[in-house]
């Protein structure tokens, strides 16, 4: 993606920072907001920090919000190929955050980040909460079980194949479907955002490229014995990531809480971040446990 390009119309760009990775010659595309106690957020499979937009200067106010686009998504680059999974993906963010000095209080993840934030719990990268906004914490059923990761891995290694891909999906009327597809309602300003993600050939490789690598198999055995506190906000309208997946997940943890939603959809802390906030902010309320 462009920065250059699309810098005048990017959320908070004014905060944007870039990093170089620990390896190779990539970069990491990083917004940072506010002063106080650090807070991580994770984007989730084909977003980027502008998932954030409405939710960072909420929680801005007293912590100092650090959010990063995962690699080869939105304005990060990877610093070497092939480290897409979650294992690979949690410990260069553990590795950025040693870096830069970084302590997260807390670590908020969407959908996919917020499997990535309970492998960093796992590392002890936290010791205060984790929290997953319609976590994607479950497997694909069904023969979606398998033919969905085959077709991810066929379509990552054809170079043609994010071009081909951001061709047909970067209309405003594709990403429009796509979106509605999720159960949300979002403003235009967040649809247009998506469609420059979509149409983005470099952002639609990097999330073929993780969703090929993506095995939650290890992550989804380890949960009973996972003791960060972990606070799932589901949304009944969630078409994506059913609140049934989260239900699942936190009646095999040992510190996990379920908080549900009447309505919203997947992309819930865009429709509503001033919800979402007042969430985050009971949870960071609570004492953090010893780890």
């Amino acid at each position: 993606m462009n920065w250059a390009r699309l810098k005048p119309i990017w959320p908070h760009a004014a905060h944007s920072h870039f990093l170089p990775t620990a390896k190779g010659r990539g970069r990491w595309h990083v917004q940072i907001l506010g002063d106080g106690p650090d807070l991580l957020l994770i984007h989730g499979a084909g977003g980027a920090t502008q998932s954030f937009r409405g939710l960072l200067p909420l929680l801005a106010e007293h912590h100092r919000c650090i959010a990063i686009d995962l690699p080869g998504q939105g304005f990060s680059r990877p610093g070497i190929a092939g480290r897409y999974g979650i294992d690979a993906m949690a410990a260069d963010i553990g590795s950025l955050l040693w870096t830069e000095g970084w302590r997260p209080e807390a670590i908020i993840g969407h959908s996919a980040g917020a499997a990535l934030a309970l492998r960093l719990a796992e590392a002890e990268v936290t010791k205060g909460p984790v929290i997953g906004i319609n976590a994607a914490l479950g497997k694909f059923e069904g023969v979606a079980g398998w033919a969905f990761p085959l077709a991810a891995r066929m379509m990552a290694l054809n170079p043609l194949t994010a071009l081909a891909v951001s061709n047909l999906s970067g209309s405003q009327s594709v990403v429009n479907r796509l979106l509605d597809g999720t159960g949300s309602q979002i403003d235009a300003e967040g649809r247009t955002l998506y469609r420059h993600l979509a149409s983005s050939a470099q952002h639609v490789d990097g999330t073929l490229r993780m969703m090929a690598g993506w095995t939650l198999d290890p992550l989804l055995a380890r949960l009973p014995r996972n003791a960060a506190r972990t606070v799932l906000i589901t949304a009944a309208g969630d078409r994506t990531v059913p609140p049934s997946v989260s239900e699942k997940a936190a009646a095999r943890m040992p510190n996990a809480e379920l908080i549900a939603m009447p309505d919203l959809g997947h992309l819930a802390h865009e429709e509503a971040p001033a919800r979402i906030a007042d969430y985050v902010r009971e949870a960071l309320a609570e004492p953090a446990v010893s780890l």
